[in-house]
């Protein structure tokens, strides 16, 4: 075993002892949790809790945790938690009884009798669900998504489930060394950036230091170290900062308070990988905070400590002004201090200081019944209605889980709608993002869009501060190469959604014509048919109606002549079986979307001659006659071959390529690559593999409009002197 190995599973074992020695010295205690609460609960409210408590600590009655604690204190630690925030006396209760439904005999039903539905409802929402999954990833994203659908009915249900988490990592040592790490991953992938999108700073920060620890031991043990050696050097500057800013604050009449900030240990970790930054490097930026007690008394303190200090231009942000999408509010900016040092500034209100630390915990509002959303509350309110609109969309819930992902981006963008409405959209964001953010049925019928009023493609990243205008047709229909550039999670699911749909639509026509083909060679068609007599069929095919095994067929999950066969023998009980694979080509228009596809290996464009071949999953696939592809499948199943020919008038340009023979000479590609832009066609991709000393092979692909428009561009590339040979795939 290697030092560092050795080292690593050291350094776990002593943190594994810490966890539960810290567990087995402080056993949370009801006695404790109900000083607290009395501190701002009422005494009827208090005696509430105490009988969730009861009956609580007698349904976990016998079980113990891994610490060899009995259970009870785990949902003691969870509500102590909750009552450092200052929850109210449901969310209190509810994180008592948060696991008496998963791991007790107690049912939803009695705790509604009891507890009422309002607590029950917070309680459901936070246990996981009893079925058995296929994987950990699924069960996980299962889970998560119940807890979702849960949260946009009850902010409170989510708040229950991060501070059961944050428990859970206080006392993750015990557990074994592959599920800490699983544990860890899933809180830093997923449970601290909720923490962190719902303004909840200070238990985000200590979700990411229990997973940082617990998933990189060795390096946060460094890393603490290197911290704690950098601390003793930076206190007599960083103290002298502070009564430098103090007194001059001081002299201007404002009131404040000046704290230095300390980055904690994860965020370093993240600097310095992201950024490729040294630890010096990070280290030699001092943090100050400076609190007031107005919102005016902000922007007078940000004109003082200019005076003091050069500002570091375009480092400024108003997060006062427009606050973040999770409800934080301060004013950042970045000053060269004593000595060249760099300090970053935060200047805010006691109210957005606790706003800041514990989010929408640090404002909670209910009042007889009834939640009176401002604010922070709003927002996160807003996010969670986004998150159920995710899940509802979503095709299954590991794709739930990765669009929620993506839209947990730390940073956004800020845009104005043309009426000077403000949108919070992620980093990286375009004006398809932007269009789905506004509405789905604007993204939906998107065409292209003016940025500062000026027309702008619609891939094009957003910047804060720029107004979007967004131009639509009714006839437009999202485009699957827009899942390449968008970003936002609404988007994403809204483009698959509406794909999924265009595509169903769209193999259901291609089905008809296939189906009408075969039956065709016995003089009938879909509408001849009495489907009175077809149920049968249907049920044998496992389909309910006849748009379903439409769909089948233009999918390619079905061929035609099988299905017209079964549905002429049901129709008729005296037919006799004919053969009716050979019927006549099918027309493509090129306009027919995702369930006729071309093959890539061939290009083919109108006017060659082409077949087409039934693959499943993608329906029709288009090639060119002579596709060397197509051999082995002739000889095998000549049932999936289908006649085809090109409609009279075809849409679009088609993608194919060309393969070139040219002598390696310096700006022999520019001219190719000129050659055909010159020509009209548009160029995909260029490949070039060199083939000997003297030449290369070149794969050119390109979009053209028909045969006669790649004859040209074939002979324009001819004329070139350094092109020895031009020619398709399929030649």
């Amino acid at each position: 075993m290697t030092q560092l190995a050795t080292f690593e599973s050291y350094f776990q074992t002593r943190l594994a002892a810490a966890a539960s020695e810290d567990a087995v010295a402080a056993p949370a205690t009801f006695e404790t949790l109900e000083e607290s609460l009395s501190r701002y609960l009422s005494d009827p409210q208090v005696r509430r809790v105490r009988r969730a408590y009861e009956f609580a600590r007698h349904a976990h009655e016998g079980q113990k945790r891994r610490t060899g604690h009995h259970y009870i204190t785990h949902p003691l630690a969870v509500a102590s938690i909750l009552a450092e925030m200052r929850m109210d006396h449901r969310s209190i209760a509810a994180a008592l009884l948060h696991d008496v439904i998963e791991d007790t005999g107690a049912t939803k039903q009695k705790l509604e009798t009891i507890f009422g539905r309002e607590i029950t409802q917070i309680v459901d929402g936070v246990s996981k669900l009893a079925t058995i999954f296929k994987t950990n990833e699924q069960a996980q994203a299962e889970n998560f998504q119940k807890m979702a659908m849960a949260t946009a009915n009850d902010l409170r249900v989510i708040l229950v489930k991060l501070a059961d988490r944050l428990h859970n990592m206080r006392t993750l040592g015990v557990m074994p060394l592959e599920k800490r790490r699983r544990i860890a991953r899933e809180t830093l992938d997923l449970y601290a950036p909720i923490a962190n999108r719902l303004g909840m700073h200070n238990l985000r920060v200590e979700l990411e230091e229990l997973g940082f620890e617990s998933l990189y031991p060795l390096r946060a043990d460094r890393l603490r170290r290197a911290v704690a050696a950098a601390r003793g050097n930076r206190k007599a500057p960083m103290d002298e900062l502070a009564r430098s800013i103090e007194g001059a604050l001081r002299r201007e009449g404002i009131n404040a308070t000046v704290l230095s900030r300390e980055k904690h240990l994860y965020s370093i970790y993240l600097k310095m990988k992201t950024q490729r930054k040294s630890f010096a490097e990070i280290m030699d930026v001092f943090g100050v905070r400076i609190i007031v007690d107005q919102v005016d008394a902000c922007y007078r303190a940000l004109g003082v400590v200019h005076n003091l200090y050069k500002p570091v231009l375009g480092r400024f942000k108003d997060y006062v002004a427009i606050p973040k999408a999770n409800g934080y509010q301060s004013l950042h900016t970045t000053l060269f201090g004593m000595h060249g040092v760099t300090i970053e500034t935060q200047i805010r209100t006691r109210q957005m200081d606790s706003v800041a630390d514990h989010g929408i915990a640090g404002h909670w509002l209910y009042k007889s019944g009834k939640a009176s959303f401002k604010g922070g509350q709003a927002r996160a309110r807003q996010w969670v209605k986004g998150v159920l609109d995710l899940q509802q969309r979503a095709g299954d819930s590991v794709e739930f889980i990765e669009n929620l992902k993506i839209d947990l981006f730390p940073d956004e963008v800020y845009v104005f709608t043309p009426k000077g409405q403000i949108l919070e959209l992620p980093r990286g964001a375009c004006a398809i993002d932007f269009a789905y953010a506004v509405h789905t049925d604007i993204g939906n019928h998107c065409v292209a869009c003016r940025v500062d009023r000026s027309l702008a493609p619609l891939s094009r990243q957003l910047e804060s501060g720029q107004t979007v205008e967004i131009i639509t047709n009714d006839y437009a229909r999202p485009s699957p190469d827009w899942l390449t550039f968008t970003v936002s999670g609404r988007a994403r699911s809204a483009i698959r959604q509406a794909l999924k749909s265009q595509q169903r639509s769209e193999s259901i026509v291609l089905g008809r014509r296939l189906l009408n083909r075969s039956l065709a060679n016995a003089n009938t068609s879909i509408k001849d048919l009495d489907f009175r007599r077809l149920r049968k069929v249907f049920r044998d095919f496992g389909v309910r109606r006849l748009d379903d095994l439409l769909a089948e067929i233009g999918l390619g999950n079905r061929m035609a002549y099988v299905v017209a066969q079964r549905l002429l023998a049901a129709d008729n009980a005296d037919y006799e079986p004919v053969d009716i694979d050979k019927g006549g080509p099918v027309a493509i228009r090129g306009g027919e979307g995702l369930v006729i596809d071309y093959g890539r290996c061939c290009g083919p464009v109108p006017g060659d001659a082409v077949i087409g071949h039934v693959t499943p999953g993608r329906g029709l696939v288009v090639h060119v006659e002579t596709c060397h592809n197509l051999e082995e499948v002739r000889r095998k199943n000549p049932n999936e071959i289908i006649p085809a020919r090109w409609a009279e008038s075809t849409t679009g340009e088609f993608d194919t390529m060309l393969l070139l023979t040219i002598n390696r000479r310096k700006g022999a590609i520019a001219e190719v690559a000129a050659s055909v832009n010159d020509s009209g066609a548009g160029i995909n991709n260029i490949k070039v593999d060199e083939r000997n000393a003297e030449l290369s092979s070149v794969t050119v692909d390109l979009s053209v409009a028909d045969q006669p428009h790649l004859t040209r561009v074939m002979h324009r590339l001819q004329a070139i002197t350094t092109v020895q040979s031009v020619r398709r795939p399929a030649a």
